[in-house]
């Protein structure tokens, strides 16, 4: 059996001269690092337009991709940018995403100015069905200074819309440049998508039908999880429900269109909140937190049967954390959905490694979860000493360092596929945590790293790790 090791890196926290990892230079010497460590899947998280709190999971797009990460190199190298290009927060330990993307629209700008439009970029647009309506959206909210779609009175003119079609060809272009250069090396990428879109987004404004909506536009039941290990409130992630009558009469044509168009820009998609497909939490849109919501149902068997009827080679892992009903994990054996498993939730006086499905991916944590290293110091020194034991127990004491030895019992796993977030990799604590779920704004989605070089000197300890797990 092929086993796969994978690293768990948004872009977005690449180094990078700009303050933010983009598609360019700095981007493909990470992949390189990876090729020498013998990683095989960069999962990264969505690469839509960042909505509220600059969340990837509030984006205004499922289908376009935030102009943050076009690479100024790369329009310089093109002859696109003219100018000379200073470095701009690059030593900053945190994305700051509105410096960064200020910093960078004055050379889209320029760079817009001086493309001439071609045979390459007509296809794209011809090809690319979601881009007309998606540059109408975004120029429109530029227009109306990023207010939410209901709230517009100016229109845009051809030229804004005509600027979001040049952002969209560019990212696309740059992007499947870099998608190739990996998997030329053997390594896939791994993408996310998450089950609900942003009220402020193009996808409600041109399919209001597929959402619960009422008159005035907004959502009459949001999207979240009741009271759970993140918080005892609930999460009230605020995304608007689907219509699923409406859905099931269209032919799932919403949902369809949203996966198949990114299993095209990844190797591998994750959707995110797989339970949805089961049961979804629908909470009373004016209710603050998450506490008052209702368990529904969801047709799932009828969704996956028909998507996999038109499209039956796509590759979709998927999120089912948390307290989920053994229906979901029926749901998601049926078409042998690699689920997940974290070491952070999984961690018992069992071997986790002993008893796992082959068909899974494990984590020492995710985006949503403390670093390892965080997580491991948060317990008592007693919790501390039992988990050193348990590993000595069982051998895992290949390693000095007791994160170390967690990521190798981790690697040792039955699962297919392990992947570790790099903050776990370069033993971070928790101010380097990406995301505290029920919470909002600075510092969540803003970790980055400034170089490589802390990167660098754990390429020996990835290479021992995975050819000792067989990886």
């Amino acid at each position: 059996m092929l086993r796969y090791a994978g690293l768990l890196m948004a872009i977005s926290s690449l180094p990078n001269r700009f303050g933010v990892g983009d598609f360019g230079p700095q981007t493909y010497q990470f992949i390189d690092y990876l090729y020498k460590a013998k990683i095989k899947i960069w999962q990264i998280l969505p690469l839509g337009p960042l909505g509220f709190g600059s969340s990837p999971y509030q984006s205004y797009s499922s289908y376009a991709m935030d102009e943050i990460y076009i690479s100024l190199d790369l329009l310089k190298k093109d002859g696109l940018i003219k100018s000379d290009i200073p470095k701009f927060n690059d030593k900053k330990n945190y994305v700051d995403f509105g410096d960064s993307r200020k910093f960078k629209r004055t050379y889209l700008l320029e760079a817009y100015n001086n493309f001439i439009e071609d045979r390459e970029f007509h296809q794209f647009v011809k090809k690319h069905f979601w881009l007309d309506g998606y540059a109408y959206f975004m120029a429109s909210k530029r227009v109306n200074s990023l207010r939410i779609w209901y709230e517009w009175k100016n229109l845009p003119n051809e030229d804004n819309i005509r600027y979001e079609k040049f952002l969209q060809f560019i990212l696309y272009k740059q992007w499947f440049k870099l998608k190739k250069y990996a998997n030329d090396l053997g390594i896939q990428i791994m993408g996310d998508l998450p089950i609900y879109v942003g009220l402020d987004s193009e996808d409600v404004y041109s399919n209001r039908k597929v959402f619960l909506l009422d008159e005035n536009n907004n959502p009459t039941l949001v999207a979240g999880v009741p009271p759970d290990y993140f918080s005892p409130t609930g999460q009230r992630w605020g995304n608007p429900i689907y219509d699923w009558e409406y859905l099931k009469k269209t032919s799932f044509k919403f949902l369809k269109d949203r996966i198949e168009q990114n299993c095209k820009i990844f190797d591998i998609l994750r959707i995110d909140h797989f339970r949805a497909f089961d049961t979804y939490w629908a909470i009373n849109a004016e209710c603050d937190t998450a506490i008052d919501g209702k368990w529904c149902f969801a047709p799932g068997y009828q969704f996956f049967e028909y998507l996999f009827k038109v499209s039956p080679h796509l590759k979709i892992v998927v999120e089912d954390l948390g307290d989920i009903r053994d229906e979901v994990r029926i749901l998601r054996d049926h078409y042998s959905f690699k689920g997940m498993k974290v070491l952070q939730f999984s961690y018992t006086i069992n071997p986790l490694f002993k008893d796992d499905n082959e068909n899974m991916i494990i984590y020492t944590g995710t985006h949503d979860n403390e670093t390892l290293k965080g997580w491991f110091y948060n317990h008592s020194k007693q919790e501390q000493r039992q988990i050193r034991l348990e590993l000595q127990n069982n051998k895992i004491n290949k390693f000095e360092n007791v994160i170390d030895n967690l990521i190798y019992y981790t690697f040792s796993s039955g699962a297919k596929i392990a992947i570790i977030p790099m903050q776990d990799i370069l033993h971070l604590d928790n101010k380097a945590r990406m995301n505290t779920p029920s919470t909002c704004g600075f510092p969540n989605w803003t970790f980055r790293i400034t170089d490589y070089k802390s990167f660098a000197k754990r390429l020996d300890f990835l290479y021992t790790l995975i050819k000792s797990t067989r990886r």
